[in-house]
């Protein structure tokens, strides 16, 4: 299939998103790209994927693009709407979610994820809307993939400033509580390429560049001396039909598309 010629940044993390979901069953997706990403993967490469939403929503079948996880277009058409006690008691605890598909707005070379303050705690810089279900989801999907607008020192840095939904090394480390039975973070796709996490207490390793993007660009970017894979793919660009989906039937509001 031809390349589209204008696609832009955004649309690029989402169709290198939306690939990596191939052959996956069961997806539990934050709200925003991870939302386009799953929907985008359910219309080309993985017709049976099943989309679940944290407000009790299972096998989501929305009939447009949701504003949120309360927006009704979510119930509209799902094979189950059960309660949030029941989501999360059943079937992310119960083991029954592959992916959990996360936003973050820092994390580390282990996987953990801060979406609660930038900066000192007292005087922050920014605070953030906090864990939601983030935590939960961690520590109980298969594995979790997450997507970030933003690949410089501040996103990825040596430590994250507050430690939202702890990798499964951070949790091990604390040594309290019950262990997460997920594997945590194994895929970040980020404006500069792809992340990967294969051993559930080892690091992230850069694994795919987007076109035109080099290995040192990314290593300058992140901040830890971020391991290499033994070879870095360059990603696909997104296909003239993967562009038309997301414009003209995904998120035609442009909500997130920008």
């Amino acid at each position: 299939m031809s390349t589209a010629p204008d696609y832009t940044q955004t649309e690029l993390i989402v169709c290198a998103a939306a690939q990596m979901l191939a052959g996956k069953r069961t997806v539990f997706a934050g709200i925003g790209l991870p939302t386009l990403a799953v929907d985008l993967a359910h219309r080309t490469i993985n017709p049976d994927i099943e989309l679940i939403y944290e407000s009790g929503v299972s096998g989501a079948h929305p009939e447009a693009m949701a504003e949120g996880i309360a927006d009704s277009v979510v119930v509209s058409g799902a094979e189950a709407v059960v309660n949030m006690q029941a989501l999360f008691g059943y079937v992310l605890q119960g083991g029954n979610v592959d992916v959990g598909f996360l936003g973050a707005a820092q994390i580390d070379r282990h996987g953990s994820l801060n979406t609660t303050v930038i900066g000192d705690w007292d005087r922050p810089k920014v605070r953030l809307p906090g864990s939601g279900g983030a935590t939960d989801i961690m520590a109980n999907a298969g594995e979790i993939f997450v997507i970030v607008r933003r690949h410089d020192l501040s996103a990825f840095p040596e430590a994250v400033d507050f430690v939202t939904s702890p990798s499964p090394v951070r949790a091990r480390e604390a040594a309290v509580g019950i262990q997460p039975a997920g594997h945590g973070v194994s895929v970040v796709i980020t404006p500069l390429g792809v992340l990967q996490r294969t051993d559930k207490y080892g690091e992230l390793e850069l694994t795919h560049v987007h076109p035109g993007v080099t290995v040192e660009q990314v290593r300058e970017n992140t901040g830890w001396d971020l391991a290499v894979g033994p070879t870095v793919e360059t990603t696909a660009e997104p296909t003239v039909e993967e562009v038309r989906l997301l414009r003209d039937e995904i998120d035609t509001v442009r909500l997130y598309l920008r």
